[in-house]
This record gives structure tokens, C-alpha cells and sequence, in this order.
């Protein structure tokens, strides 16, 4: 039988990995490794043909075996933390009293986008409340464009609600050559000046990214390959090419979104905080639920209507360089070894018998007080790292892109520790203790932010330098932590697994059920679009009645066989045990409170003291696990109840009169989740009744009245 293969390429600053899955087993059958081509004529899209090339030569790939290509790319966030950006002319549309807000809000002047790096825009204002003002669109393109501007961007007032004279102003900007977005095209969020902002940072990036979009296109189609082509989005998901075409903003954290799309297809985690460790830096996000955690983008100073994984960056990794002052290790970073162009001394072929230690600066404006290895040859200047500190210390157990050499580790420590009067076991220590505390803060914060519980937080690594600082944290912490197999390539697998995804953000300030089936309907009409099967497509919708809007996020897959149809080989009790792990007890402690033929739901009950045992109060956790044993869902406070899919509608409302809280802000109904076969149904985000029982019907509209469901509430704090 032919094989269903899967190709994920991860664009990195240093290099770009390949990797190649089979879908039927989820296993990898190949991998490559190529350097990132920043330099070339063709930009990245050389390393990420390169890579390709080399993977499905080595790996003997058949062209029609392929069913996916998808890549992150860095691209985005690094033309816009350098600058290298197009020049923007805006068309700003409006009439009568509307217009002098128009010309104030969306005239946006210079875009800081990182300091010293700007975006140049030009702007023009039409007046719509003239009859001809369409006879104007031409001449005002060509001005902007005799201005300097090579992209336009069409904005409106009320352009979300009806977009027909942005789509105009595109359509005219296009048949004279000029890429264009049109503002209500991109966000459907009232904020005139935000929703420009956020069209003219998408219109900067389209002629590098088309540029990069197309040599890619042409050399895979070149290679006789028709799979589809996608490309990561900054939430986690991916989509195709011809998307990206439209809204390459949505590739602005590409690469640490494929790392996190990794956690949760490959590592199979649903509650834990993923650390992607590279040599410089390492990006650090929160799984709740099975779901990344999504903020609003912002670059510089500006917010965009763009959501993002809220991904929290340090620069502190696998490479970082130490400081030193009086002989004493001062700090770690946040210059790495490959930036200061120092070889890693535990993977550094050049023999030596001894070195001084020296003080240096890495880059013009840094500290003179980094630390590097000067040998008794003229060989190359090494340095010290986490890496190697690691090592020594005896915690790396996944080697990434390959082991240390231990002798030297040894010797390069025992001679710098009698250098700077320490012994080799406390320098490796202080250096990973230093780096701890840098990265301590960023998941305190973390756990607040995201109300996680300290006793259910685990520490999940992946990334070529995960093993430098991930294990030392853990013990640091006190937490439990696992690093991803064949972590150097974390990334790449995330993007070769990654499910296809959309979302519809709208501001509606009291949605009717109608409006939210209609705007799930858009969603999945953009996924199928894409290349998603119905039967695999999953909708959320969340409504933030406070900021008065909705969004609705579909996600689904291409290609239904990703592994987890396999026949689980863990018995029930092999479950449970899992269960009462995750729950901190033991099994004869946790309660089977329902099962499908997918899923268990355990429970546990547990009695919490208030005010020094004067009172006792019940507290009740559950876990969802599939018959795989992952762990799906970690819900506290909450009920479980196995109905049909006919009797949906009374359970619900039984609930709700049952855990539905009451505070200063009103009412607050339970979360809601329903396990229907193969899917667990995310109700969460929804306010009432009608719009949980409206949109859980919905789901559930194609399935026999008298299938069994399990519906769990769970009450809000």
C-alpha cells in the first residue's frame, strides 16, 4: 500500500529542519537539515527548497506519496523587526461627519515597528458622499504611487460591516499592478486607526512574502509534487498558500507556533507550559485544555487586530554566554555563543591543554564582561554554556543535534573552575542556577495569568536546546518536565502535524443565536476551503461580553489518519492509573464517572478546609483522557452527567439551574463540554442557555437521537 506522508520544514534563524511522517503511524521517516539561506537571491525559500530536496532524496520519497508540505517561516517577524518593509499608501473612504474622524484616525503617519525601524505610509482621503468619488480611486493610486508607496491599503469607517468600497479601491489598485488589502478583510473589528494599522502591516509584507510564497510554489510543483502547501499561522494552526498570499501578517510568530502545534499533536500535551529552547533564545507559551493560549498581537508599541500565541520570549538558551566580574559568575546571556562567534566548547573539535579566561564584548554596545576561552594554540575562541553545564551535571537525556564530547566537558570545567577558584560541580551550577532565575519570573507570571494550578503544572521542552535549561528549571521549580523525542526538530514535526485553521473575530454587542451560527458557518467555509474535511472540522466560539465581540475559531484536518485511529493497546486500568497521576492520588481514590468508546472521565473528590477546619467544603476534579491515555481535558468544580443526544437539551438546563453563580457582573453559566464520538465539543466561551444549547444541537445535528453523550459543566470562579 502506497504511503501517506507528511512534510513539515521549520524555518529557523540558524537553520532549517525537514522532517518527513508517516500518517498512518505517526512516525518519522526522514529528516534534514540545511542553513537557513537569509542571504540568497531567493531568501528563505532556498533553504526550505534545499531542505526538501535533501529530505525526500535521503529518505527515498516518491512525489505522489506526499499528501502536505508545511513550513514556519520567520520571515514575517524578522522583516518587521528590521524594517525591510514596503512602503504603504493608504485610501481612507468616508462622508459627512464621519470624515474629519476618518482623516484624523486612519492617517497613521510613520509605524514604529522595533526601535529605529519604521514603516513609511502615505495617505489620501475620498469623499464617498460625492456621486463620482469612484472616478477618483485611479488618479489617487497613482499619486500614492508617484509618492514612493508600493502597496495600497483601502479603509472605510463601517468598512467591516460592508466591505464592497474597500473591495473596490483593491480592485482598481490591482489592474494597475499594486498589491492591495482591503482593512474589513483583514479584521472585522470596529477601531478605525487599529484596523488600519493592522491592513498596512499586512500590505508591508506581501511583496517579500508573494515573493517567497511563489519561488516556493513553483520549485515543489517543479519537483512534480501536487500536494497542498501550507504555511504556519501565528495561533498554531496552518494555512494554505494561497491565504498566506492574502494575510501574511498571520505568519508573524510562525516559527514558536509550530513548536506548540508539536506539544499538542506529537507530545499529545493538553495542560502544561511548552519551552521551545534554540541556542539564543527561548520562547515560552501556556497549553490549557488542549488549546494554546491566544492574546492580541502587538508590534513596537502598537496593538493590531491580529491574534497570536502568547508566546513570552527571554534570551536566555542553550548557547547563552556567561558574565563574569572578580572571577565570579555574574550572569548568563543574553548573548549566545553564535552571536558572538565562539565555538561550544563541549562540541568543539580543536585539541588543547590549556586557556585563560578572558572578558570581552560580543557586539558593539555590549558589556565587556563576557565570558570566552582563549586556548594555548591560535585555535578558534570557545566559551562555556548551559549546554555544557548540563552535561556535566549529568541531566541531558534527549542530545538534540548530537552529543557533547564528556571528556572535554570535563576538562574544560575543571580547568575553569581552578581558574576562577570554584569547584567544576558549583560553576555548572551557578551558570543553570542564573539562567533559572531569568526564566523563574516569566512562569510565576505565567500560572497567574492563566489561573493554573501549581501542583497540576508540568514543564514540557522541545527545541535543540531544550535540555540545556529545561531539566535544571524543573528541579529548580520543583515541577515535573519531559522533553519531546527528536527534539532539535520539534518545530518541524509541529508544522508537518499542524490542523487547519481560521478564525472570524466581529464585534457584536448581543449575538443572537443566528448571528453565531452564521459566523461558524464562515469559519468552516474557510477551512473546507482550504483543504479540511467536514467530518474532522471542530468549531469554538468565544463571546467577550465585556469587550462586546465573538470569535469563532474552526480548525480540522486534510488528511483524517494522523494515528490516533489506531487501536489503543492500554487497558482501562492502565488509564486510570494515568488519571490518578494527573490527579495526585491513587487509583482506589478516583471514580470512573463516565466512558464512551472514545473517552473516560475520572473523578475525584476531595474535602477542602476553610477558615482553620471550621468548615469543609466538597471539591470535586475530573480528567478526560481517550483511550490512548492523554489527558484531553483537566476541569475542577464540575458535574458529569451521560445522556443521548435527544436528552442534550434537559441535561443542560438542569445543569445550569444547578451550578449557574451569581456575583457583581450577574449571572455566570458553567462551562460546558460535550464528548459526542470522536470529539469533545468546547462550549466554554458561550454566555447563555440558548446559545449553549443552539450551538451544541448544532454539532450534534448529524447524529442518531439515541447516541449516548457525556455532557460535563463546569462552574466558573
Amino acid at each position: 500500500m502506497q504511503r501517506k506522508i507528511k512534510i513539515g520544514i521549520d524555518v529557523g534563524g540558524t537553520f532549517t529542519h525537514a522532517v518527513a511522517i508517516d500518517t498512518a503511524t505517526v512516525e518519522i521517516i526522514g529528516k534534514a537539515c540545511v542553513p537557513t539561506t537569509h542571504s540568497a537571491d531567493e531568501g528563505v525559500a532556498l533553504g526550505v527548497i534545499n531542505s526538501m530536496h535533501e529530505l525526500i532524496l535521503h529518505a527515498k520519497i516518491l512525489p505522489e506519496e506526499i499528501i502536505l508540505i508545511a513550513h514556519s517561516t520567520t520571515q514575517a517577524t524578522n522583516a518587521l523587526l528590521e524594517g525591510d518593509v514596503a512602503v504603504v499608501g493608504i485610501i481612507c473612504l468616508g462622508q459627512g461627519f464621519e470624515a474629519r474622524f476618518a482623516k484624523k484616525s486612519a492617517n497613521l503617519g510613520n509605524i514604529e515597528l522595533s526601535p529605529g525601524k519604521y514603516l513609511k505610509t502615505h495617505f489620501i482621503f475620498i469623499n464617498t458622499g460625492n456621486t463620482e468619488w469612484k472616478n477618483e480611486v485611479p488618479g489617487a493610486i497613482a499619486k500614492l504611487k508617484n509618492d514612493g508607496s508600493e502597496t495600497i491599503v483601502a479603509t472605510e469607517v463601517f468598512g467591516v460591516d460592508d466591505p464592497v468600497n474597500e473591495d473596490f479601491v483593491c480592485s482598481v489598485a490591482e489592474s494597475n499592478g499594486m498589491l492591495a488589502t482591503a482593512a474589513g478583510r483583514i479584521s472585522r473589528l470596529y477601531g478605525l486607526r487599529v484596523r488600519t494599522r493592522t491592513a498596512a502591516i499586512n500590505a508591508s509584507m506581501m511583496p517579500k512574502m508573494l515573493n517567497t510564497a511563489n519561488m516556493t510554489e513553483k520549485a515543489i510543483r517543479g519537483s512534480g509534487i501536487n500536494a497542498p502547501l501550507m504555511v504556519m499561522r501565528s495561533d498554531g494552526g496552518i494555512m494554505d498558500i494561497e491565504e498566506m498570499r492574502k494575510r501574511p501578517i498571520l505568519t508573524m510568530l510562525s516559527g514558536p507556533a509550530a513548536g506548540v502545534a508539536a506539544a499538542l499533536r506529537y507530545m499529545k500535551i493538553s495542560d502544561g507550559i511548552f519551552l521551545e529552547v534554540g541556542g539564543t533564545s527561548t520562547d515560552i507559551s501556556v497549553i490549557k485544555n488542549g488549546k494554546p493560549q491566544i492574546r492580541s498581537a502587538q508590534i513596537g508599541k502598537n496593538r493590531l487586530f491580529v491574534r497570536t500565541l502568547d508566546v513570552r520570549t527571554l534570551g536566555i538558551a542553550g548557547g547563552s554566554v556567561p558574565r563574569i566580574s572578580n572571577n565570579k559568575i555574574i550572569d548568563v546571556g543574553p548573548r549566545s555563543a553564535h552571536i558572538a562567534k565562539l565555538q561550544y566548547a563541549g562540541y568543539s573539535n580543536t585539541a588543547f591543554n590549556t586557556f585563560t579566561i578572558e572578558r570581552f564584548s560580543p557586539l558593539p554596545g555590549d558589556p565587556n564582561d563576557y565570558m570566552r576561552l582563549r586556548l594555548d594554540t591560535d585555535a578558534p575562541l570557545m566559551t562555556i554554556t548551559p549546554t555544557e553545564a548540563s552535561y556535566f551535571l549529568g541531566l541531558v537525556k534527549e542530545t538534540g543535534h548530537g552529543s557533547a564530547d564528556m571528556n572535554r566537558v570535563k576538562r574544560v570545567f575543571l580547568e575553569a573552575a581552578k581558574i576562577l577558584g570554584t569547584t567544576p560541580e558549583l560553576l555548572a551550577e551557578e551558570i543553570l542556577k542564573l539562567a533559572s532565575q531569568k526564566i523563574e519570573p516569566v512562569i510565576k507570571r505565567l500560572i497567574r495569568e492563566y489561573k493554573l494550578e501549581e501542583d497540576t503544572v508540568q514543564l514540557l521542552g522541545g527545541g535543540g536546546g531544550a535540555s540545556a535549561i529545561v531539566p535544571y528549571f524543573a528541579q529548580h521549580m520543583h515541577y515535573p518536565h519531559s522533553i519531546a523525542k527528536n527534539t532539535e526538530i520539534v518545530s518541524a514535526i509541529g508544522a508537518a502535524l499542524g490542523i487547519i485553521k481560521d478564525s472570524i473575530e466581529k464585534n457584536i454587542i448581543n449575538p443572537t443565536e443566528s448571528e453565531l451560527i452564521d459566523l461558524r458557518r464562515q469559519a468552516i467555509d474557510s477551512v473546507m476551503r482550504m483543504g479540511a474535511k467536514p467530518d474532522s472540522i471542530e468549531v469554538t466560539v468565544e463571546i467577550d461580553s465585556r469587550n462586546k465581540k465573538v470569535n469563532v475559531t474552526a480548525y480540522g484536518s486534510g488528511e483524517m489518519t494522523t494515528g490516533t485511529d489506531k487501536k489503543s493497546v492500554l487497558t482501562e486500568n492502565d488509564i486510570a492509573e494515568r488519571a490518578a497521576m494527573s490527579l495526585k492520588t491513587t487509583v482506589p481514590e478516583i471514580t470512573l464517572a463516565a466512558s464512551t468508546e472514545f473517552f473516560l472521565v475520572y473523578e475525584h473528590i476531595g474535602i477542602k478546609k476553610i477558615l482553620f477546619g471550621l468548615w469543609k467544603e466538597k471539591s470535586v476534579r475530573s480528567r478526560v483522557l481517550d483511550r490512548d491515555g492523554i489527558i484531553r481535558l483537566q476541569l475542577h468544580d464540575c458535574v458529569v452527567k451521560k445522556t443521548t443526544v435527544s436528552g442534550l437539551k434537559e441535561t443542560v438546563t438542569s445543569l445550569i439551574q444547578e451550578l449557574t453563580a451569581f456575583g457583581d457582573a450577574g449571572a455566570l453559566v458553567p462551562s460546558f463540554f460535550v464528548l459526542a464520538e470522536q470529539k469533545i465539543i468546547d462550549l466554554a466561551g458561550l454566555i447563555t442557555e440558548s446559545q449553549i444549547i443552539s450551538l451544541a444541537e448544532l454539532e450534534l445535528q448529524n447524529l442518531p437521537s439515541t447516541n449516548q453523550i457525556v455532557v460535563i459543566a463546569a462552574r466558573k470562579s
